[in-house]
């Protein structure tokens, strides 16, 4: 829910934090409504997770994602999002738009 409904139909900036975005086959399933495609330009393989470097409609954006993910490098595939995690800040102030 937003603090000022006086910024709904406004430009934005939306953020998302690596470990809110998912390409498990659950997720992808579950949400579908959150579901967006992107290329992966670099899979770096952590051990205990995998970090995906991803293109999405020309923005960079990382995944923090399972270690087993079959995500290869040059590959375009689909990333959920969590919809309860997105952030919403002014684009000016860089405020928080969110009551949480």
């Amino acid at each position: 829910q937003f603090k000022d409904p006086s910024y709904i139909g406004k430009e934005i900036i939306m953020g998302v934090r690596p470990e809110d975005l998912h390409d498990e086959e659950i997720f992808l399933q579950s949400s579908t409504d959150s579901t967006v495609k992107a290329f992966v330009d670099v899979v770096e393989l952590m051990g205990s997770e995998t970090y995906l470097y991803l293109t999405i409609a020309g923005i960079n954006i990382t995944a923090r994602v399972d270690p087993r993910s079959t995500a290869r490098t040059g590959d375009t595939i689909r990333i959920a999002l969590d919809p309860n995690r997105l952030h919403f800040f002014d684009k000016e102030t860089e405020e928080s738009l969110l009551i949480r």
